[in-house]
């Protein structure tokens, strides 16, 4: 009888703790970690494919029939786009093996180092990429195309991107601060999650 008994309950054992590996999957990090991996890759991906894009959008809005001097801005600024785009695949690439390392197995705050990893990495990607195509969109527009350079931004599809002698040094500056936002950020969230952890494991 006593035998039945044991074997009954290893069976209720097995029935309610076979959920146990995938327990485990998420209170170590592994669940926040890779996918998140995964996330970086494929923006790494499309970075290299936002310069295709953008001479896509301006072949189909017609660039090459403008004047000569709109089409020799676009492709001075297409191929600093094109520069931009492989080094933000560099930046997520190279990002995608340290979210990995953001928390140790054992912590008991594991996903806040990961989202602050995005946070810091998200305003890297962001501040390099206006630093650069900003202030290089706004220094040849305004330069070869002086008001016109609007016409411009329009067909690469990068409105959002201003003409003009104020933004040749604004867009340097918001790229910087960009970063810097990011990373303060970023670190107290790092530093929160740090802090508990070390507290719980003492």
């Amino acid at each position: 009888m006593s035998r039945k008994i044991k074997k009954g309950n290893n069976m209720d054992n097995k029935f309610f703790t076979f959920i146990k590996p995938y327990l485990s999957f998420i209170d170590n990090g592994d669940l926040y970690r890779k996918p998140f991996s995964w996330l970086y890759a494929l923006l790494a991906i499309i970075n290299l494919i936002v310069p295709i894009f953008v001479f896509y959008q301006a072949v189909d809005n017609d660039i090459f029939d403008t004047p000569a001097k709109f089409v020799i801005v676009f492709l001075l600024v297409w191929l600093i786009i094109a520069f931009a785009g492989w080094l933000s695949f560099q930046l997520w690439w190279d990002r995608k093996s340290k979210v990995i390392s953001t928390s140790n197995v054992g912590d008991e705050f594991v996903a806040t180092p990961v989202f602050s990893h995005l946070i810091q990495t998200i305003g890297e990607w962001l501040g390099t990429w206006i630093g650069i195509v900003g202030f290089s969109v706004a220094l040849l527009t305004t330069l070869i195309l002086g008001d016109e350079g609007y016409y411009l931004s329009e067909a690469l599809g990068l409105g959002f991107m201003e003409t003009g002698f104020l933004f040749i040094i604004l867009m340097p500056v918001y790229g910087f601060l960009i970063i810097v936002a990011a990373r303060f950020l970023a670190e107290q969230f790092r530093a929160l999650s740090s802090i508990a952890n070390n507290t719980r494991k003492n």
